[in-house]
């Protein structure tokens, strides 16, 4: 009976030739490619975060190589930390990390279940395990994003169930990693405060994705591509008006990146519509209709605002 030769020594026995892996191939049967040029489509600027998704599905990509040549090692740890302000693309990442997570076979469903510390944490005794381990069973087989996380320990009330909700979710990351990734965001001076009193996250922790707050140029251009989406153009003294209103919005509290602008862009609409039907006497064309003018954004509080100060 032939004895059972160990692969190092077969890859060494002389002229059997070494088994090729055609990465290209891989890589388009996995159809990632379409999800990266859906993020670079959808989210402006973020170059170190688009590159930094594009090395995860790289290394992900490379093991599903190694697998087909009986490479098998530890699986890779895929839990994340989005770290940046309110409207800098985190939830939409995470949507795309999704897909590709699923496009890969590292989940079953691709779906992303997002929430906050209120859909974990209960109000008494008994009644936060049970909503963390519904949030859970929702997740499995996808992406759970917890947006705000260090909002799930509290340590100045003794009496708080945040704690409880993060050995679960501790418990879960570990043992059942196969078929859930977690995502924690937040702002990051906080997150890395939370990391730093929960040690037992934080080596659970593969991958930190700071998120960069949007230049000007890149809130005017978010703004034409939330424009176009909806169907509506800016007139070139719109395009002036705007251009100055996210100078000035930028510099003032509570400024949310591209979550601002989209809120300033329905306004515009509101104020549009307004104008529009004041002078319903005219015939209104598809321009009319389509076009935002300088007086639907200059009638912001923000330029009031500016020049009372």
């Amino acid at each position: 009976m032939s004895a059972t030769v160990p692969l190092s020594e077969k890859e060494s026995v002389p002229n059997e030739p070494a088994r090729e892996i055609d990465l290209e191939a891989i890589f388009a049967d996995s159809s990632v490619k379409e999800v990266l040029d859906q993020l670079n489509r959808e989210l402006v600027g973020l170059a170190p975060v688009k590159a930094r998704i594009g090395d995860i599905a790289a290394l992900l990509l490379v093991e599903r190589a190694r697998e087909t040549l009986g490479l098998v090692g530890a699986s890779p740890s895929l839990h994340m930390s989005f770290t940046g302000n309110p409207g800098t693309g985190k939830t939409t990442v995470a949507l795309r990390m999704a897909e590709i997570l699923h496009r890969l076979g590292y989940v079953r469903k691709g779906h992303l279940v997002a929430v906050t510390r209120d859909d974990l944490v209960g109000q008494y005794i008994g009644h936060t395990a049970p909503k963390t381990k519904e949030i859970l069973k929702k997740a499995m087989g996808g992406v759970l994003f917890i947006d705000e996380a260090y909002y799930l320990y509290r340590p100045e009330n003794e009496r708080d169930y945040g704690q409880e909700a993060i050995e679960i979710l501790l418990q879960v990351m570990e043992n059942q990693r196969a078929d859930l990734v977690v995502i924690l965001a937040g702002y990051k001076d906080r997150m890395d405060t939370f990391f730093s009193s929960n040690p037992g996250l934080s080596s659970r922790i593969a991958h930190h994705i700071d998120f960069p707050d949007y230049a000007n140029e890149e809130l005017f251009a978010i703004a034409e591509l939330m424009l176009a989406q909806m169907q509506y153009r800016l007139s070139e003294d719109a395009r002036a008006a705007l251009m100055e209103y996210v100078a000035l919005r930028r510099s003032q509290p509570h400024f949310a990146n591209a979550r601002s602008i989209r809120n300033a862009l329905d306004r515009a609409r509101l104020r549009q519509a307004t104008r529009l039907f004041a002078e319903r006497a005219i015939p209104a064309d598809r321009n009319r209709l389509m076009t935002l003018e300088a007086e639907d954004i200059r009638q912001s509080r923000v330029f009031t605002a500016s020049q009372s100060s």
